[in-house]
């Protein structure tokens, strides 16, 4: 276990040139927080390239693709109070990471806090955050910035325990949109999420398989509606993102998501008023 307040998790598949520029700015940080890759078998040799041209950084080799859960095996390894993640392609500004130990030690019921993101060599604000900001909720607890319902997983950092008393990321999400459940949960469980512009990441994203992961995403709000939704907004919701998907003409993202209906019935469990009440907000 590491002796530092804050780790950085770094979850991979197959990204070996973008996850090596990405771990030249993250093990450059003020005061060198540990990181932690936790590679969800890469074929492009990105373990070898990493272990290679740097062996300080922990890295842990999985025989599978656990997708976003990856970042749970990395919060373990680090054993840092807090984790802040990165994706392969983005990084934590000079200054981030020494202000959000700051803030999480000054307000002990904060979960999650969501960075200001800049995305690309133009800097420019990612839209999510722009939502975040103009966040229409309140909370009942003292948090440092707008109380939110929902983040970008490459921006973010967590409280480690508030984030192991809910289970983490959910493996059968993959990755695409899988922050809203994990949202959902630590708001139930009584954590306060907040955006806050002063700590900044970079993202630079690339050219991906954008039309599968907006599949996905699509799949996993609705799977996201069945656990943790009242049975009259999951009914509503459901017909929106089908026919949504129908639009699309993703006849895979359909077939998924029937497939794992009876996972999500079995692992049913619905949020609370309060925080019920707070997503409806956002949805109007």
């Amino acid at each position: 276990m590491s002796g530092a307040p804050i780790g950085v998790a770094v979850a991979t598949r197959n990204r070996r040139s973008s996850l090596l520029c990405t771990l030249a700015r993250l093990t450059e940080l003020p005061g060198r927080p540990p990181v932690c890759v936790v590679d969800n078998a890469s074929a492009d040799g990105s373990v070898e390239a990493v272990r290679s041209r740097y062996p300080r950084v922990r890295l842990v080799e999985l025989p599978e693709n656990l997708g976003a859960a990856a970042r749970n095996v990395a919060v373990e390894a680090l054993g840092t109070p807090l984790v802040a993640f990165s994706d392969d392609d983005s990084w934590w500004a000079a200054d981030a990471l020494e202000r959000a130990t700051r803030l999480f030690d000054g307000y002990p019921r904060l979960g999650l806090l969501a960075a200001q993101i800049r995305v690309g060599g133009e800097q420019r604000l990612d839209p999510t955050c722009r939502r975040m900001r103009d966040s229409p909720l309140s909370s009942e607890l003292p948090l440092p910035g707008s109380p939110v319902l929902g983040f970008v997983a490459c921006g973010a950092v967590v409280r480690a325990a508030a984030f192991r008393s809910v289970g983490g990321f959910q493996q059968r999400l993959e990755i695409a949109g899988e922050e809203g459940l994990l949202a959902l949960d630590l708001a139930a469980a009584g954590w306060g999420l907040a955006y806050v512009e002063e700590v900044v990441a970079h993202h630079h994203p690339s050219r991906g398989n954008r039309a599968g992961r907006s599949g996905n995403a699509l799949r996993n709000e609705l799977w996201s509606l069945w656990l943790r939704r009242p049975l009259p907004r999951a009914v509503t919701g459901s017909a929106r993102l089908l026919a949504a998907m129908v639009r699309a003409g993703d006849g895979h993202a359909i077939a998924s998501a029937a497939r794992g209906m009876p996972w999500a019935l079995r692992r049913r469990r619905v949020v609370p008023p309060s925080v019920e009440r707070q997503a409806r907000l956002l949805e109007g």
